[in-house]
């Protein structure tokens, strides 16, 4: 796949709920919102998209296994098992998977209650 900001759909990709809890009874100010950890697996040749950013949702993420490249501003960064990134107002991006082993990582993010 090309280095840029297309919008690439979301193909190959598992997401499991590991845990969550609503923040609003724990944080005054956080009604409707809960902290959640997902795993999530991104099977060789997937992609996590398409383009999306985290305005009003804050997460980091935690390489396990594979090798996931990040897009972001036309730069494609690859993240190995033990790295990670945040993922703040400022992020736009969109994930692959260009290995030979499915990647898996932990993703922890702040989002409004479905």
């Amino acid at each position: 796949m090309k280095n840029d900001q297309a919008a690439h759909e979301t193909t190959g990709v598992t997401v499991k709920l590991l845990a969550a809890i609503d923040l609003g009874p724990e944080i005054d100010g956080m009604a409707g919102r809960q902290l959640r950890m997902r795993l999530v697996n991104i099977e060789p040749g997937g992609v996590f998209g398409p383009v999306h950013d985290h305005k009003d949702r804050p997460g980091v993420v935690y390489i396990l296994q594979g090798t996931i490249t990040d897009h972001r501003n036309g730069v494609a960064t690859e993240y190995g098992p033990g790295l990670g990134w945040p993922e703040d107002r400022n992020t736009t991006h969109w994930l692959e998977n260009r290995g030979t082993v499915p990647a898996v990582e932990i993703s922890v993010d702040i989002v409004r209650q479905e």
